[in-house]
Protein backbone atom coordinates (compact mmCIF):
# COMPACT_ATOMS: atom_id res chain seq x y z
CA UNK A 1 0.00 0.00 0.00
CA UNK A 2 1.33 3.40 -0.98
CA UNK A 3 1.92 6.08 1.63
CA UNK A 4 -0.72 8.83 1.33
CA UNK A 5 1.85 11.51 2.14
CA UNK A 6 4.24 10.64 -0.73
CA UNK A 7 2.42 12.75 -3.36
CA UNK A 8 2.91 15.80 -1.12
CA UNK A 9 6.72 15.42 -0.96
CA UNK A 10 7.53 17.77 -3.89
CA UNK A 11 5.24 20.50 -2.52
CA UNK A 12 6.70 20.19 0.98
CA UNK A 13 10.20 20.36 -0.53
CA UNK A 14 9.24 23.67 -2.17
CA UNK A 15 7.76 25.06 1.05
CA UNK A 16 10.77 23.98 3.12
CA UNK A 17 13.13 25.57 0.57
CA UNK A 18 11.19 28.85 0.59
CA UNK A 19 11.01 29.10 4.39
CA UNK A 20 14.70 28.21 4.83
CA UNK A 21 15.63 30.80 2.19
CA UNK A 22 13.58 33.52 3.86
CA UNK A 23 15.01 32.85 7.32
CA UNK A 24 18.54 32.67 5.89
CA UNK A 25 17.93 35.95 4.07
CA UNK A 26 16.88 37.54 7.38
CA UNK A 27 20.38 36.88 8.75
CA UNK A 28 21.74 38.85 5.80
CA UNK A 29 19.29 41.71 6.16
CA UNK A 30 20.23 42.03 9.82
CA UNK A 31 23.95 42.27 8.99
CA UNK A 32 23.71 44.41 5.84
CA UNK A 33 20.54 46.49 6.32
CA UNK A 34 20.35 46.56 10.12
CA UNK A 35 16.89 44.98 10.06
CA UNK A 36 15.61 43.49 12.23
CA UNK A 37 17.39 45.52 14.85
CA UNK A 38 19.27 43.51 17.43
CA UNK A 39 22.40 42.23 15.78
CA UNK A 40 25.59 44.04 15.03
CA UNK A 41 26.31 45.66 11.70
CA UNK A 42 29.78 44.54 10.64
CA UNK A 43 32.29 46.76 8.88
CA UNK A 44 31.96 46.81 5.11
CA UNK A 45 34.06 44.16 3.34
CA UNK A 46 34.84 42.35 6.59
CA UNK A 47 34.31 38.60 6.74
CA UNK A 48 30.95 38.88 8.59
CA UNK A 49 29.80 41.55 6.12
CA UNK A 50 30.70 39.29 3.18
CA UNK A 51 28.79 36.46 4.86
CA UNK A 52 25.82 38.81 5.20
CA UNK A 53 25.90 39.65 1.49
CA UNK A 54 25.91 35.94 0.65
CA UNK A 55 23.10 35.26 3.15
CA UNK A 56 21.01 38.08 1.73
CA UNK A 57 21.46 37.28 -1.95
CA UNK A 58 21.54 33.49 -1.79
CA UNK A 59 18.71 33.47 0.75
CA UNK A 60 16.55 35.46 -1.67
CA UNK A 61 17.49 33.18 -4.59
CA UNK A 62 16.73 30.07 -2.56
CA UNK A 63 13.44 31.54 -1.29
CA UNK A 64 12.11 32.15 -4.80
CA UNK A 65 13.72 29.03 -6.21
CA UNK A 66 15.92 30.72 -8.81
CA UNK A 67 19.42 29.32 -9.42
CA UNK A 68 18.66 27.19 -6.39
CA UNK A 69 21.38 24.59 -6.73
CA UNK A 70 24.34 27.03 -7.07
CA UNK A 71 22.92 29.33 -4.37
CA UNK A 72 22.39 26.37 -2.03
CA UNK A 73 25.90 25.08 -2.75
CA UNK A 74 27.46 28.45 -1.88
CA UNK A 75 25.24 28.79 1.21
CA UNK A 76 26.09 25.29 2.43
CA UNK A 77 29.80 26.05 2.14
CA UNK A 78 29.34 29.39 3.88
CA UNK A 79 27.65 27.69 6.82
CA UNK A 80 30.33 25.00 7.05
CA UNK A 81 33.10 27.62 7.11
CA UNK A 82 31.08 29.81 9.48
CA UNK A 83 30.62 26.94 11.88
CA UNK A 84 34.32 26.09 12.04
CA UNK A 85 35.46 29.72 12.26
CA UNK A 86 32.84 31.27 14.55
CA UNK A 87 31.28 28.45 16.57
CA UNK A 88 33.57 25.43 16.93
CA UNK A 89 36.36 27.36 18.70
CA UNK A 90 33.93 28.29 21.50
CA UNK A 91 33.10 24.72 22.55
CA UNK A 92 33.12 21.21 21.12
CA UNK A 93 29.35 20.72 21.43
CA UNK A 94 27.10 22.61 18.98
CA UNK A 95 24.42 23.08 21.61
CA UNK A 96 26.98 24.94 23.73
CA UNK A 97 28.73 26.90 20.98
CA UNK A 98 25.58 28.26 19.29
CA UNK A 99 26.32 26.50 16.02
CA UNK A 100 23.18 24.35 15.76
CA UNK A 101 21.59 26.58 13.12
CA UNK A 102 24.79 26.71 11.06
CA UNK A 103 24.96 22.91 10.97
CA UNK A 104 21.28 22.58 10.06
CA UNK A 105 21.56 25.21 7.31
CA UNK A 106 24.71 23.55 5.98
CA UNK A 107 23.04 20.16 5.55
CA UNK A 108 19.65 21.49 4.46
CA UNK A 109 21.29 23.54 1.72
CA UNK A 110 23.49 20.59 0.75
CA UNK A 111 20.30 18.53 0.41
CA UNK A 112 18.81 21.22 -1.87
CA UNK A 113 21.88 20.97 -4.12
CA UNK A 114 20.89 17.37 -4.83
CA UNK A 115 17.08 17.51 -4.46
CA UNK A 116 16.57 20.73 -6.39
CA UNK A 117 14.02 23.45 -5.64
CA UNK A 118 10.78 21.51 -6.03
CA UNK A 119 7.90 22.35 -8.35
CA UNK A 120 6.85 25.64 -6.71
CA UNK A 121 9.88 27.62 -7.84
CA UNK A 122 11.12 29.75 -10.69
CA UNK A 123 13.53 26.95 -11.61
CA UNK A 124 10.59 24.50 -11.60
CA UNK A 125 8.49 26.77 -13.82
CA UNK A 126 11.37 27.27 -16.25
CA UNK A 127 11.87 23.50 -16.41
CA UNK A 128 8.20 22.89 -17.30
CA UNK A 129 8.12 25.63 -19.97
Amino acid sequence: MRNKLTPWAPTILSITRAIAGLIFMAHGTQKILGFPVGGHTPAMFSMPWTAGVIELTCGALIAIGFLTRPAAFLSSGLMAVGYWIAHAPRDFFPVNNGGDAAILYCFLFLYLVFAGPGPLSIDGIRRRA
